[in-house]
């Protein structure tokens, strides 16, 4: 049917109103100088979207921050669009990302430590002292807990840390301008482990001299948990993944970022190849194809050690069919909870991911996954060489097994102790710290890190174990045990916590990044408002997508049982 003629359209005359054809694409236009500098740093390294973490890391490092114009070229080189580039670079906290007509970053930066247990041994002060001091070539700023609290207070001068930190070690390291390390990882090389035994129960599972099911049965008799917080059964979550569909997936969990904790470091840097033995017998026991070891990017003197170590596996026939994979961290806690920490090795922000389905369903790259922690897996070679009879039978007060404890805080000798599951904090602290530094008295213990709660002296008593403490309001979650005596003020310790989640909360969900800010604030008040805070923290309890928003409020909860007298004032820090 024909339009009548008052409604018909105008054809257009030959040649009139064409548009003209732009002479760039739309948005920001690759810079060519930019592009060549993206080309020659990724060199032929793959550029498939789960490197993306990986290739910014080579930029800061290369760079000592993120240009607009590198971040461009780079999402042009990896064909991304910029805002996956930039919403990655921008959550990770070790990226300096510097916009166009700002400034760059001073090339050098000093971090001082602002985790609770630097704060107790004088960060604050190291900190202010240092402000001014180094003219513009220097950047002094705050840094979250480092993984060094034995040596508290710490500070980092770029990659490299010092321990026990003064103004005066710190002015001397950056006059040599080569600050050594005051502990780097020693040399591990594979003969000298493989000549002490090492790897002859991989060998012996592979070339079938060993049983599978005998070495599971020995794994399940021992007990032997997850030591990363949560303690799930370690055979039940390799069981759940051995019965999904191939291919599977093996990720090592060695991004410990909780507050107190140093465990994992110890693991790595005392003895990598027995972490990665018992990792590959992890591997071979779900049948995975590949291995994702995601360190945190604060342990640069250990990175290098691993890194040989697996060269050396995999020289030597060991590794797996889709390899061995060492990924960094960037500066991000909640990447320690397992979901999130899938979304960053796939060079995603690490927003934890909604469950079901769960890892050993869905997990990396969509696969069956089995996720264990550095503790975990360090102590497999020895219980099949003992025995799951000897593991059990190192328990104390009716628990069983053995673990890795960090001890910091008011005792004489912190650090790394290896105690029997069960042992008290009393006992830890008398018979493997020392006992209480000079001049102080036990007046209270965090059992699990930040996270883990607040008890008083009174309860130093209860064994340390999974499921003990929770009827007190506490866990031990990864036993980084922070003692505290008479001379510390337990509400600042509260807000030194409370400043930690709130400044590592992913933002995902509202209850942990509001209510985290709102609690750091109400603690500030000249009085503080329990009631309120009460609510806040049952709110971020149930209502929290993660353990993050989950467990930031122990702290608060624990002063509201144990030391309410410490709520009549408040102190911004």
């Amino acid at each position: 049917m024909t339009e009548p003629a008052s409604k018909t359209r105008p054809r257009p005359h030959p040649g009139k109103g064409k548009k003209r054809a732009r002479p760039t694409p739309k948005g920001r236009q690759t810079d060519p100088e930019a592009l060549a500098d993206i080309r020659a740093l990724l060199g032929d390294r793959p550029r498939r979207r789960d490197l993306l973490v990986e290739h910014l890391h080579l930029l800061q490092d290369r760079y000592r921050h993120l240009s607009a114009r590198h971040l461009s070229a780079l999402a042009d080189e990896m064909r991304l669009s910029l805002a996956e580039v930039y919403e990655v670079a921008s959550f990770y906290a070790h990226f300096d990302i510097v916009k166009e007509g700002e400034l760059p970053p001073p090339p050098v930066t000093v971090r001082v430590c602002d985790g609770v247990v630097c704060e107790m041994m004088g960060a604050q002060a190291l900190h202010r002292s240092m402000e001014g001091q180094f003219g513009g070539n220097v950047r002094v700023c705050s840094g979250p807990c480092m993984g060094r609290c034995a040596a508290a207070p710490v500070a980092s001068i770029g990659d490299t840390p010092v321990d026990h930190g003064t103004v005066e070690k710190i002015t001397d390291a950056l006059a040599s301008g080569s600050p050594a390390a005051p502990e780097s990882a020693a040399a591990h090389s594979f003969e000298a482990y493989e000549a002490a035994g090492g790897y002859g129960f991989l060998r012996a599972l592979r070339g079938g001299g060993l049983r599978l099911e005998s070495c599971l049965e020995t794994l399940a008799a021992s007990g032997l948990r997850g030591l990363g917080g949560a303690g799930f059964p370690s055979m039940r979550k390799w069981d759940f993944v051995r019965a999904a569909p191939s291919p599977r997936y093996l990720v090592v969990n060695a991004d410990e970022s909780e507050p107190g904790t140093f465990k994992d470091r110890f693991c790595l840097a005392s003895d990598p190849h027995r972490v990665l033995e018992g990792m590959l017998i992890a591997a071979h026991g779900i049948g995975a194809e590949a291995a994702y070891l995601y360190l945190r990017d604060e342990y640069s003197e250990i990175r290098a050690s691993l890194l040989e170590a697996i060269a050396g596996l995999e020289a030597a026939g060991l590794g797996l069919p889709s390899g061995i994979h060492l990924r960094r961290g960037a500066g991000a806690y909640v990447c320690g909870e397992e979901s999130a920490m899938l979304e960053s090795i796939e060079g995603k922000r690490g927003y934890p991911r909604h469950r079901p389905p769960f890892p050993a369903e869905a997990g990396l790259f969509g696969r069956p996954t089995l996720i264990q922690n550095v503790e975990t897996l360090y102590w497999i070679r020895e219980i099949l060489e003992k025995g799951a009879d000897w593991y059990r039978g190192e328990g104390r007060n009716g628990r069983k097994g053995v673990r890795l404890f960090s001890v910091s805080g008011r005792v004489r000798l912190p650090g790394v102790k290896r105690a029997p599951v069960g042992i008290t904090a009393r006992q830890l602290i008398e018979e493997h710290a020392g006992g209480m530094a000079d001049g102080h008295s036990l007046k209270a213990f965090l059992p699990g890190g930040a996270a883990g709660g607040i008890l008083p002296a009174d309860l130093a008593d209860q064994p340390l174990d999974f499921g003990t403490l929770e009827e007190y309001g506490a866990a031990i979650g990864s036993a980084a045990v922070i003692v505290l005596s008479d001379g510390d003020d337990l509400q600042k310790i509260a807000q030194n916590l409370m400043r930690f989640f709130a400044a590592e909360s992913c933002g995902q969900c509202v209850p942990c990044r509001v209510g985290t800010e709102k609690a750091v604030k109400l603690l500030a008040q000249p009085r503080v408002d329990q009631a309120l805070l009460e609510d806040l923290a049952q709110a971020m309890a149930d209502a929290s997508i993660c353990g993050l928003g989950q467990t930031a409020p122990n702290p608060l909860r624990s002063l509201f049982r144990y030391f309410p007298e410490t709520l009549s004032g408040g102190d911004a820090g």
